[in-house]
């Protein structure tokens, strides 16, 4: 493509009609599309990346696109119309031209103004319905309706609520509408960003194309789908699940009928229990709802059965409120009359069996012991206090006479002679076996410090040649690349040189200087020479004192322990 010719075009444009920004655009639009010939592609350009054909153009050609659009702001939106309603009559063409122009300006127009996509998605779904049976028409909209998501996930959700999931149903468009889907939120997995945009008149069609079989997705796109349900129920549920989820709860409850598929039966039940659980209003809505969903009501009192252990207290707590209500309503559907529904007594049975077990929790015992110990403390206390000592009390009396206080005295000698024991057998042993440790851990440190200094050394000649070689690696990227990806670049090399300047650099050095301070340490204190008769006498004058310390503080303890028991 020849720039200086399309600015001289558009100079052209802009000095014939300079208050016309609109000729200028479709000037444009018109003049890439007749230069950027290639051969007719599917509409959805599912072999190429989702930023194509823009990806492709240069910097250059960018800047010159961005540059009249930023001009020409206040005909954006009609010119997003021009190129789309273009491309739909160039499809009528038996020969038509190719269409990377127009996709073009679509990309840099929606990448900067996303919202412009959503400004008459009603028109545009009226679009698909008149085109219905012209598939490479509709997919066209679709794509160029949908480029704003990738720049904008609420506005891809909006694209995909108000145009394809009403569409989702028809064979044609069903997997490009899917794959769209799942690119969107592969896209953007911060979905904080789309909170608020599904609600439960969008979020339940979805949960029947995903789970309702024999419906008019083929299964392998109900499985996709279904890959993607737990992300958009994320979505639904929004950022403060505790105040929604009891709107969500009559068509979960509605759906959770006795025939319905295994996999959806445990989704419902799944969800209901999270409702429940998280908001305390969908239990008020339940008992409203109760008479007229019996059967399903059965079923999620069995499930709430089944996973009773896993529940917390707080849903305990207002469970045993609901299901006592329950109990006086199926009391008075009994009193109706024999003939009452089978559906009562699998209510009444399971409400039943719930509150069985909230009344069945089990004796204390746990509690209990913690009282005793606290009363025997508290009468330990009060006794050693009334008589003076320990030695005086009721209770030494008592242990005494039991034969507790001499076995416990008896069991200290035998603790304190076996340490004693195994303090000698260490003071015998030690050095022997010391001394054998010693010969072979002495050339294995004389190995270790060089090893260590040598990967000092590689390290910091790896990282010197990093340094050097990154601002050629980064021309690189910028000459191969994207520009969309050149800022990432960029980051990451700052990011690079800033770890190899503050945290790597300075920890190895660090570490050379420590293990230089603890061998010059070494090398003083052996005057000069290490050796191993000097390194023994270290470890042996160590050990000697450690073993000290330890025995000071065993008679220590030990004193302590009977001047407590005999009261002195």
């Amino acid at each position: 493509l020849d720039l200086a010719d399309l600015q001289k075009e558009l100079d052209k444009s802009q000095s014939v009609f300079p208050e016309n920004p609109s000729v200028w655009v479709k000037d444009l639009a018109g003049y890439l599309n007749y230069k950027l010939q290639a051969p007719r592609s599917d509409p959805m350009l599912s072999q190429h990346p989702h930023d194509y054909p823009y990806c492709l153009v240069s910097k250059e050609l960018k800047s010159i696109i961005r540059s009249l659009l930023g001009r020409s702001s206040s005909v954006l939106e009609l010119f997003f119309d021009h190129c789309i309603y273009t491309m739909l009559q160039e499809l009528d063409k038996t020969r038509g031209e190719s269409l990377h122009g127009y996709r073009i300006c679509i990309q840099a127009v929606l990448l900067d103004r996303p919202k412009i996509a959503t400004m008459n998605l009603g028109k545009y779904l009226e679009v698909l319905r008149s085109h219905q049976n012209r598939p490479a028409k509709c997919l066209t909209v679709l794509w160029a309706l949908g480029q704003a998501g990738f720049a904008d996930l609420h506005e891809g959700l909006k694209v995909w609520l108000g145009i394809m999931l009403p569409v989702l149903g028809i064979k044609s468009l069903s997997p490009y509408a899917v794959a769209y889907l799942d690119r969107l939120l592969m896209m953007h997995p911060n979905l904080t960003k789309g909170f608020g945009m599904i609600g439960p008149k969008d979020f339940f069609p979805l949960l029947d194309f995903a789970f309702m079989p024999n419906n008019s997705l083929p299964p392998s796109l109900q499985e996709q789908l279904r890959r993607l349900y737990p992300r958009l129920k994320v979505l639904a549920f929004g950022a403060k699940p505790e105040t929604a989820l009891h709107t969500y709860f009559p068509s979960f409850l509605s759906r959770a009928t006795p025939s319905c598929p295994p996999g959806m039966k445990k989704e419902l039940l799944t969800s209901m229990s999270q409702c429940l659980s998280l908001d305390p209003l969908s239990f008020s809505v339940w008992r409203q709802l109760y008479t007229k969903h019996l059967s399903q009501s059965s079923l999620l009192l069995n499930h709430l059965l089944e996973s009773w252990d896993s529940s917390s207290k707080k849903v305990r707590q207002s469970l045993q409120e609901t299901v006592r209500s329950f109990k006086v309503t199926n009391e008075e559907l009994a009193a109706r009359g024999p003939n009452s529904d089978q559906d009562v007594a699998a209510c009444d049975a399971a409400c039943k069996e719930l509150l069985r077990k909230m009344k069945g929790r089990g004796f204390p015992w746990s509690r209990l012991l913690l009282v005793l110990l606290v009363f025997a403390a508290g009468f330990l206390l009060h006794d050693v206090r009334t008589h003076g000592s320990f030695q005086a009390s009721s209770s030494a009396r008592l242990l005494h006479s039991s034969g507790v206080l001499p076995a416990l005295q008896q069991a200290w000698q035998k603790v304190s002679h076996c340490c004693l024991e195994g303090y000698r057998w260490l003071e015998r042993s030690l050095p022997v076996y010391g001394s054998q440790a010693a010969a072979v851990l002495e050339p294995l440190w004389a190995k270790s410090v060089e090893v260590a200094l040598y990967a000092s050394e590689q390290c910091s000649s790896l990282l010197s040649w990093i340094h050097d070689s990154l601002p050629c690696f980064i021309e690189w990227l910028q000459s191969r690349v994207p520009e969309s990806l050149l800022h990432f670049a960029e980051c990451v090399g700052e990011l690079l040189l800033f770890l190899v300047r503050s945290c790597l650099l300075p920890l190895l050095e660090c570490v050379a200087a420590a293990l230089e301070r603890g061998w010059k340490h070494c090398v003083d204190s052996c005057n000069g020479a290490v050796s191993w008769d000097c390194v023994r006498e270290h470890l042996t004058s160590f050990t000697y004192s450690s073993w000290i310390y330890l025995q000071n503080t065993t008679v220590a303890v030990k004193n302590w322990a009977l001047a407590m028991i005999s009261g002195h």
